[in-house]
């Protein structure tokens, strides 16, 4: 094959299986060395090890390498959160202290210089290579597929092609919402193929959109219900992807509102709100709580690992959340929230003070944002330096609880809370109307946050209660990684950014020249930039 196409599986002559993180149950990140294509894979366990490639996106080190240096969805660095959380309305652009242009231009909402990106991604968060990834996964699922049952018995060859389509479908997933649709191949008989591998052509919507619902679908159905592994993917967590992506989908695509709707009561886990503690929000996410009550999954992290590929996961985020001046000790030698790591290395993840300020009084949530540090350098620094010393607030929803090189608090992936945000918002778009049993699910989150029940103006019609939902999934979900996805789906992306003076270039992050190019040369047009048809205006539930 002379034409190398960005589709292409790259093959080597060994297979370097990396399996995703844990740290915890047995579910270790593992190296295993040399494996001939022609002896491998021969048994249940190299079947398992094989499988173990589809999480290595889906891990937290600092990068993995299958055909380009990639960033993992969730590190830090290049992942979720600087893609769609410093991209949205809870943050402001990080301007003091900026580490080069993209840091600043992405969080001000302007993507165009994205364009000159190359394929490795270690310094910027440039996903687009990932549909490689997509190709790898599909050859995987083959060789599942023609697994000898002597060898691999079907019960478990099902749950393992369960979890290959679960990353799959999650690895589309997020390339669609970080790029809009993008060149992917789902069917195995097309890889090798140079024509097709060159066919470098955004699909449409609904294609790809039914693309990743067929992946979450089967995911939901033959994923285990429950692991021994903390951290290893199950069906709830496939029915909590799917459900998202149906309310994402479901103003082009009919029935996905009922689907989002009906799956709620699919769920198999005893799940319920973390009510533990003074401040049950903020207690949920600290190591001694992990996968409580609330989880249905997590990034299970270690603060043992030390960000080597080969020591599972690690959570880096204080590193980019807190001030470089920080410290340990205030002007009285109290011991302040960072005694454990002092400063951070710059502050890309912050709060700005529209957001701050946009929470109800009384609300807990709150208090997992400092307004004010002890400096160093300058003292004590409150929100009238914001600006000058700083971009915006703290994040303290991740706290630093060891003096380790990392911490070891989980990275949530998915939430009991966010699943009764989900159904209350499928319930409205599916039924158009606002349900008492919809309410009753927004307001067991308020209560939890110390609030109290909805206002009637708030629920007294569906365009006020989708309102109000989306407020409320902003202050219970922010810095987990979805806001900017939230905002596309409420049609607020636009209009909100715009209303605080942040304009955005586009909707989605355009695609890499390289990548146009490449089509343009094949012969295909990759169109650069993807945009919705209700970009600028509400979502119509008609």
């Amino acid at each position: 094959m002379k034409h190398k196409s960005i589709l292409t599986i790259a093959w080597l002559s060994c297979i370097i299986g990396l399996i995703l993180s844990g740290c915890e149950n047995d579910f270790d990140a593992k190296i295993y060395g040399k494996l001939s294509t022609t002896n491998f894979p021969a048994t249940a366990s190299d079947y398992e090890s094989y499988l173990m490639d589809c999480y290595v996106p889906f891990s937290v080190n600092w990068s993995y390498n299958f055909s380009s240096q990639q960033h993992n969805f969730y590190v830090s660095e290049g992942g979720l959160h600087r893609c769609f959380d410093t991209t949205s309305d809870e943050s402001v652009g990080w301007k003091i202290g900026s580490w080069g242009w993209l840091w600043t231009t992405l969080g001000e909402a302007q993507f165009d210089d994205m364009k000159y990106l190359g394929r490795a991604s270690v310094g910027a968060p440039q996903h687009f290579e990932k549909v490689r990834e997509v190709s790898r996964f599909t050859k995987i699922i083959e060789q599942l597929e023609k697994a000898d049952p002597k060898v691999l018995p079907e019960e478990k060859k099902q749950e393992f092609l369960g979890e290959a389509h679960l990353c799959r479908g999650m690895m589309m997933y997020y390339l669609l919402n970080l790029f809009g649709p993008v060149p992917v191949i789902v069917d195995a008989t097309l890889l090798g193929d140079t024509i097709n591998e060159a066919h470098l052509e955004r699909p449409d919507l609904n294609v790809m959109t039914k693309y990743i619902t067929d992946d979450l679908e089967f995911a939901a159905s033959h994923v285990a219900e429950t692991q021994k592994e903390k951290g290893r993917y199950t069906a709830d967590y496939a029915r909590f992807c799917l459900m998202r992506h149906y309310l994402n989908e479901g103003y082009h695509m009919d029935g996905y509102y009922q689907k989002a709707y009906d799956i709620f009561s699919q769920f198999k886990g005893n799940y319920s709100l973390y009510t533990e503690g003074k401040n049950p929000y903020a207690e949920q996410f600290k190591i001694a709580h992990k996968f409580n009550s609330e989880t249905i999954m997590a990034v299970s992290c270690s603060n043992t690992a030390t960000g080597s590929g080969s020591e599972g996961n690690f959570n880096p985020f204080s590193w980019y959340a807190i001030p470089p001046d920080a410290a340990k000790y205030d002007d009285q030698r109290n011991p302040t929230p960072f005694v454990n790591q002092g400063g951070g290395w710059g502050m890309v993840f912050n709060i700005s003070k529209a957001f701050y300020d946009s929470f109800e009084p009384g609300d807990k949530r709150v208090e997992t944002i400092l307004t004010r540090y002890y400096s160093s350098k300058y003292g004590w620094i409150t929100e009238k330096e914001i600006g000058n010393r700083w971009d915006g607030f703290i994040i303290n929803k991740y706290p630093i609880e060891t003096a380790t090189s990392f911490q070891g608090t989980d990275i949530p992936l998915a939430r009991w809370a966010d699943a009764l945000l989900m159904y209350a918002e499928a319930d409205v778009r599916a039924h158009k109307a606002v349900s008492q049993n919809a309410i009753k699910c927004v307001n067991e989150v308020r209560h939890r946050a110390g609030l109290a029940d909805l206002a009637p103006d708030k629920t007294a019609s569906v365009d006020a209660f989708l309102d109000a939902i989306y407020m409320e999934r902003g202050h219970e979900l922010f810095y987990e990684g979805c806001r900017k996805v939230d905002m596309i789906r409420f049609g607020r992306y636009y209009s909100d950014m715009k209303a605080l003076g942040r304009e955005p270039s586009s909707e989605y992050f355009p695609l890499p020249n390289y990548a146009v190019q490449q089509a343009k040369q094949s012969g295909y047009k990759l169109t650069q930039y993807y945009t919705r048809d209700n970009y600028d205006g509400p979502i119509k539930n008609e």
